[in-house]
């Protein structure tokens, strides 16, 4: 379940520091009852990124498999022999 903390939780930056750290998910921060801003564990953070650049290559992949700009391995192989006389 995701973590929330009121903003004024900030202060206490050590608590919070070990609360990132410990959690495994983003911790959303609230003002006035309401969503404010996100605080994130780096290493959580980096793999997100991580995730999201491969979801990233992995749409632009399909796509080029839909619009029809990619060859088959063997037919591209073969080609490449014959033209380097492999």
């Amino acid at each position: 379940m995701a973590q929330m903390i009121p903003i004024r939780d900030l202060k206490d930056t050590s608590a919070v520091s070990k609360l990132c750290r410990e959690a495994q998910e983003p911790i959303y921060v609230t003002k006035n009852g309401y969503g404010d801003m996100v605080l994130m564990n780096i290493e959580v953070y980096e793999e997100q990124q991580t995730r999201l650049e491969i979801y990233e290559k992995l749409a632009s992949a399909e796509q080029a498999v839909r619009d029809g700009a990619v060859h088959d391995a063997e037919d591209s192989l073969k080609r490449l022999r014959e033209k380097y006389h492999v």
